[in-house]
């Protein structure tokens, strides 16, 4: 069995509320933590027990201020739409889908090209620390299933989804499902190939798509629906991101008496359904999605860059709703799970501000929890990955910053430490200045998938 002890400074966050910050050794075997030693590093490591004497051993060295932290957990994001990052600021939600996403996304139709993008995307994802995204990928099998291949050659964990739209009211000739039943017969296609490539689901999960309720037929969301019931899948969709959309469904569903009562009225909002953006929610609909058990997929950046509002996310946490953080490229910019943790904070910020009620502001220790464990419990992985904790996965990176004095060749980021700061000034200035010139190492399931260039 490979084994190896992890020594250093360790932080995550166990709970909402609390940045946990020690020092000690992780013991991981085959990937798994199987025992953790709270210790100041200046006593030897107490070995488990003899067989971990000839373990590997990897240190976080206080000298050059350097710590783990749980990899990061991206709810949302779009592979395709990578192309398109910085484009297509001046636009809302749904001319920004006409004018850029379908597109871009159209040309997906070879398979070539989506290797390319994929292997860049996938690769610069775990460059961010991001060992866990679930990606929306496009309506074409073949370039649907490269994605899932590249997420599992190079080592990231992936809930993998190939879009379904087939109304031809709302989505482009050019890219569309032609029936309901191409729409299911692709799904399918890509749930098989999955299972085929990770049996296990080790790594790769995928799960059912629909784009959001207006790119689909209520043919199309009631078939879908009926899939992920008889086979337990995952859901993962868009809802009440944008007041015109939001109009739109209303004007398309007036049976179902919310946006969100779509998706139940189809059979499509579970224990396992990720929604995304959630910013223009009812009360009753908050309330539906508690009682469901769905998760939100809180993507500030997004929501932000194509003016769709600030979702209120204290009150979603307080209703007991699952929360996590998405990057939503290409509506947002930057994939960097830390930015979106920021931008969470700043915008919570905005909300309190707007609202009058002061609780409503987010703690930087929330938003990391967000984007760790919160994310897991959204993508339904919290029993492996989001903390340091024995019986979890070793999903980690490796963190350095850089302190002022000291000079190695080495681009450190824009992290400036001055040498009196406490464990928790440092982690505090990396949740507002750090970016992935900090992520030193990063691993997956303890195998390593990215180690940053020296130099």
């Amino acid at each position: 069995m490979s084994k190896t002890i992890y020594r250093g400074t360790f932080v995550h966050t166990p709970d909402p509320r609390t940045l946990t910050i020690f020092t000690g050794s992780v013991y991981v075997s085959n990937g798994e933590i199987t025992d953790i030693s709270k210790h100041d590093l200046n006593q030897a490591d107490p070995l488990p027990s003899s067989d971990w004497t000839s373990a590997n051993l990897i240190t976080a060295h206080a000298t050059k201020h350097e710590f783990f932290f749980p990899g990061f957990i991206d709810t949302h994001t779009h592979a395709p739409q990578f192309p398109n990052t910085g484009l297509g600021g001046s636009e809302t939600l749904l001319t920004w889908l006409e004018k850029y996403t379908f597109p871009v996304e159209s040309t997906f139709s070879s398979v070539p090209r989506a290797k390319h993008i994929y292997t860049h995307v996938v690769a610069r994802l775990l460059a961010q620390g991001t060992t866990c995204a679930a990606y929306y990928a496009t309506l074409h099998v073949d370039a649907t299933n490269e994605l899932a291949r590249v997420c599992y050659d190079l080592g990231q964990r992936a809930l993998v989804g190939r879009v379904c739209m087939d109304s031809a009211e709302h989505c482009p000739e050019f890219y569309r499902d032609a029936s309901v039943e191409d729409a299911m017969r692709g799904t399918k296609a890509c749930l098989d190939f999955v299972r085929s490539l990770d049996p296990d689901a080790r790594l790769l999960r995928s799960c059912v798509t629909p784009r959001f309720a207006p790119s689909c037929s209520p043919q199309a969301l009631e078939r879908l629906g009926d899939l992920a019931r008889e086979e337990d899948l995952p859901v993962q969709t868009h809802v009440s991101e944008n007041v015109d959309e939001i109009e739109l469904v209303g004007r398309l569903f007036p049976q179902c008496g919310s946006y969100t009562g779509v998706y139940d009225r189809y059979g499509l909002l579970g224990g396992k359904t990720v929604l995304a953006h959630c910013v223009h929610l009812q009360d009753e609909e908050i309330a539906l999605i508690e009682k469901r058990d769905a998760g939100v997929a809180h993507c500030p950046l997004s929501n932000v860059c194509l003016s769709s509002g600030n979702a209120n996310v204290r009150k979603l946490l307080d209703a007991g709703l699952k929360v996590g953080l998405g990057t939503d490229v290409s509506g947002g910019y930057n994939p960097s799970l830390l930015a979106q943790a920021r931008v969470a904070e700043m915008v919570s910020r905005q909300v309190a501000m707007s609202t009058g009620v002061e609780r409503s502001r987010l703690a930087p220790a929330e938003c990391l929890f967000l984007a760790t464990r919160g994310g897991a419990k959204v993508l339904g992985i919290e029993d492996k990955v989001g903390a340091f904790e024995v019986g979890k996965s070793w999903d980690a990176q490796l963190i350095r910053l850089d302190a002022v004095a000291e000079d190695d060749g080495v681009d450190g980021g824009s992290v400036c430490l001055f040498g009196s700061e406490s464990w928790e000034e440092k982690v505090q200035k990396w949740f507002f200045c750090g970016d992935d010139r900090n992520t030193v190492l990063v691993w997956v399931g303890g195998r390593l998938v990215h180690q940053r260039k020296s130099g």
